[in-house]
């Protein structure tokens, strides 16, 4: 996979990378690195070397939002289908069968920081500061607010929305709004470990868990208890939930057969 605006790149231990590459923007969303950000999601979704999805940004920044450049001079239809695509990668890792998680240093504003939200984990280096800051320009980040939201509660997610204020790497983690923070010289080895750790683990199992818990998100109690059942249910069928049981029991390292 080629793209002008990434760079993505799979590893030998089921790892696939995706890197914004626009860092004399700040690896701003335009049209064409919205796109491609979606079609390589879409990709490593599918490929069967890949079982975990990182995403970080190339030069000083994760990603700062989207690019004001492409703002002037559209109707409000045009808006909504520009808005609308320059949001599908946060959407789209929500449908995503594996897990993504985001690699964060620098900035990570507006678009970015809802980047950071819709991941399905996220790491951080100490430096990391992150905000929904277009209010700041006369603008909102009401659609990246909506991934924030999920992450820090309606209080914390309108603060954010309505003041801009930037937040350090630590109260972010201390907020939800990521895993982990890390030295910034260690960011790459360790996101890569914790993204390799996790691709060890079964494959199957962990598809499974990702589109249950997103299926069930916004149901009732009741109806999240019955589906979370039928999904267990059908994971002890798998040969890989076989496996994993017989390797633990025999003390060895399961071999998994992602079906």
């Amino acid at each position: 996979m080629a793209y002008d605006c990434l760079i993505v790149e799979i590893n030998d231990r089921f790892v696939g990378t995706i890197t914004l590459n626009r860092p004399d923007q700040l690896n701003t969303f335009n049209t064409p690195l919205a796109g491609a950000l979606y079609e390589a999601l879409m990709a490593l979704d599918q490929d069967p070397k890949v079982r975990v999805v990182l995403v970080k940004g190339a030069g000083k920044a994760f990603c700062a939002g989207i690019d004001v450049n492409e703002l002037e001079g559209k109707t409000v239809d045009a808006y909504r289908q520009w808005v609308a695509h320059m949001s599908r990668p946060l959407l789209t890792i929500s449908k995503m069968k594996k897990p993504v998680i985001a690699q964060v240093h620098g900035v990570a504003a507006a678009n970015g920081a809802g980047l950071v939200a819709a991941a399905d984990l996220a790491i951080a280096a100490e430096n990391a500061r992150m905000g929904l800051t277009a209010i700041n320009v006369g603008l909102n980040c009401v659609v990246p607010v909506v991934p924030v939201s999920k992450s820090v509660g309606r209080k914390k997610a309108l603060e954010m929305l309505f003041f801009g204020e930037m937040i350090k790497a630590p109260v972010a983690v201390q907020m939800g709004l990521i895993n982990r923070v890390v030295p910034k010289a260690a960011l790459d080895a360790e996101a890569l470990a914790w993204a390799q750790s996790l691709a060890d683990r079964s494959p199957i199992a962990l598809q499974n868990a990702k589109q249950a818990y997103y299926k069930t998100e916004d149901m009732n109690y009741h109806q999240q208890i019955d589906l979370m059942c039928d999904a267990f249910a059908r994971l002890c069928t798998t040969e890989d939930a076989k496996e994993g049981v017989a390797a633990f029991f025999e003390k060895r390292r399961p071999v998994w057969k992602e079906k």
